[in-house]
C-alpha cells in the first residue's frame, strides 16, 4: 500500500451560483483553513445558467472543481466532469443519467432515501423514487446535512444537535447501505459521501444564525482518494486524476470531525500475489484481506452486505476462501456517546 498517495476532499458544496451563501473563492479559503486538498461544487441546475468552469483551478494549493446537482423535486444527480451544461427540465431520471454520460460526465445518486427535517421544513425530502435506472457511476451513501437535519424535530432537538453536531451524527441509513450492497453484487457501484454544504442562515422568531457553517461542513463527511502518484500541479491533469479516483471508487468515506482518518487502508493480496485495493475488481482466489486504521476502532468486515467478522483494534487481517463483495465499516468510541460511525470503505470485488 506504500505506492498510494492519499488526498482528502469534500464533495457536494453549494455556492452563490445557486442556494449557497459563499462565492467560489470564499469556499476555497474555507477548504484551505480546514486542511483539504480539493473540493467539488454541485450547484443546482435549475438555479444557474452555466457550469462556470472558468472558476475551476488551484486556489493557494486547493484544487476546486465544479459540477452540478441535477434535478428538481426528486431524483437529484451529482454530475462531474461535464463539458456542457445539463438542464433537468422535463427529463426523466434515466434521461438525465444518459445525457450526463453523452456530455462527457459521470454521476452519483444524491441522498436517495433522505427523510427531511420534521421541524421547520415539514419533512420535505428530495428522494430518488425511480430505482430502476441504470448507467450511473455510484451513490452518495452519506450526506451530512441530510442525516443531521432529519433528527431536528423541535427547537430543543435543534439546540442539542448543534451542541453535539459531531458526536451524535448517524451513519448512512440501513436502507441506503442495503440498496448499495444489492447493486454491488451485480456490478461495481462506487460510493462517495458529501457535506451538502449551503452555509444557510436560519431565521426563527427574529433570531438569525448559521447553524452549519462552511468551515464546519467542509470538515464533516469527506472522501479520501488514493492516487498512484502525487497530484499533478497541472490543473487539467489533476482534475482527471481526482475524477478517475471517484469513478473507480478508489476511496473511503469518513466523518472527519470525529477523528482524522488519514492512513486508513483496506486491501487484498491473493495467494499468488495479486493485489487489489478498495474499488478494484478481480477474479476470486483464496487470499487475505488487510485492514489498517489510524486510531483504535471497532472494525466490521462485510461480505455481500452481511457482517462476517468484527474486531477492536487498529490493524487486522482475515483470510478469505470464497468469492464476494467485501467492504469495511469502522466506528470510533467517544466518551459519553459510545461507538460512532467513522469510516466506510468502497468494496474489494472478488467475483
Amino acid at each position: 500500500m506504500t505506492e498510494f498517495i492519499e488526498y482528502v476532499g469534500n464533495l457536494h458544496i453549494h455556492s452563490t451560483y445557486s442556494d449557497g451563501a459563499a462565492a467560489v473563492s470564499e469556499l476555497a479559503k474555507s477548504a484551505k483553513r480546514v486542511g483539504l486538498d480539493f473540493i467539488t461544487l454541485n450547484d443546482h441546475d435549475y438555479m444557474t445558467e452555466d457550469l462556470h468552469l472558468e472558476e475551476e483551478g488551484f486556489y493557494k494549493g486547493v484544487l476546486v472543481l465544479l459540477g452540478l446537482e441535477i434535478g428538481g423535486r426528486y431524483h437529484h444527480y451529482l454530475a462531474y466532469d461535464l463539458k456542457e451544461m445539463v438542464k433537468s427540465g422535463s427529463l426523466s431520471p434515466q434521461e438525465v443519467i444518459d445525457l450526463v454520460e453523452t456530455r462527457g460526465g459521470f454521476g452519483f445518486m444524491a441522498h436517495p432515501f433522505e427523510k427531511g427535517m420534521p421541524f421547520h421544513e415539514k419533512s420535505v425530502a428530495y428522494t430518488w423514487n425511480d430505482l430502476s435506472v441504470t448507467g450511473f457511476t455510484g451513490i452518495c451513501i452519506w450526506n451530512y446535512s441530510s442525516r443531521w437535519k432529519e433528527r431536528v424535530k423541535s427547537p430543543v432537538h435543534g439546540l442539542f444537535l448543534l451542541m453535539f453536531k459531531s458526536q451524535v451524527l448517524k451513519g448512512p441509513s440501513e436502507q441506503t447501505l442495503s440498496f448499495w450492497d444489492s447493486l454491488c453484487r451485480k456490478r461495481k457501484v462506487a460510493a462517495i459521501g458529501g457535506s451538502d454544504a449551503h452555509g444557510s442562515v436560519f431565521k426563527f422568531h427574529g433570531f438569525r444564525l448559521t447553524p452549519l457553517s462552511y468551515d464546519h461542513l467542509l470538515n464533516t463527511i469527506n472522501v479520501h482518494i488514493l492516487l498512484h502518484r502525487p497530484l499533478s500541479s497541472d490543473f487539467e491533469e489533476a482534475k482527471e486524476e481526482v475524477y478517475e479516483a471517484l469513478r473507480e471508487g478508489r476511496l473511503f468515506i469518513t466523518h472527519e470531525n470525529l477523528a482524522p482518518a488519514r492512513g486508513f487502508r483496506f486491501y487484498y493480496i491473493s495467494e499468488d500475489g495479486t493485489h487489489l485495493v478498495m474499488g478494484e475488481e478481480g477474479p476470486f482466489q483464496p487470499g487475505t484481506l488487510f485492514i489498517e486504521t489510524p486510531g483504535e476502532g471497532k472494525i466490521r468486515l462485510l461480505r455481500n452486505g452481511k457482517l462476517i467478522k468484527q474486531w477492536r483494534g487498529r490493524k487486522v487481517s482475515f483470510r478469505i476462501v470464497e468469492e464476494g463483495v467485501y467492504r469495511v465499516e469502522v466506528s470510533r468510541r467517544l466518551i459519553f456517546f459510545g461507538w460512532r460511525p467513522w469510516v466506510f470503505s468502497n468494496p474489494v470485488y472478488l467475483r
